[in-house]
């Protein structure tokens, strides 16, 4: 079962994420806990155990959408899947605290924000 624990910030929303992210309810829970209305999201993956095919599904989702995603501390077996699959090209992972995490993604969508409008 997946838990997740919303903190927002005024730019970037946290999402705390325990157990695992897999097919079913926990996917759901997950694109509802993000799709509040957030630019840059970090994904704080800490404690979770795995993800599946699904799981991996939502977070392409969430970034197809338009979300920024920042994936927080994945375990081993974790950012192998992201390595197997290629999408470690495509997430900003962050090891480290959320803070930092949570400044990374603040830079990031700063940056692309002066990107789009030239500056």
């Amino acid at each position: 079962m997946l838990k997740v624990t919303v903190v927002s910030s005024r730019d970037v929303l946290m999402l705390e994420c325990r157990g695992r992210i897999v097919r079913g309810d926990e996917t759901a829970i997950l694109c509802s806990a993000a799709g509040r209305n957030a630019r840059s999201v970090v994904v704080d993956l800490t404690d979770v155990e795995t993800i599946d095919a699904a799981g991996v599904g939502a977070l392409v989702s969430l970034q197809a959408a338009g979300v920024y995603l920042t994936l927080a501390n994945p375990n081993a077996q974790v950012r192998e899947i992201l390595r197997v699959t290629k999408l470690d090209s495509i997430f900003e992972i962050c090891d480290g605290n959320g803070q930092s995490c949570e400044k990374n993604a603040t830079q990031a969508l700063s940056d692309a924000a002066c990107a789009a409008t030239g500056v």
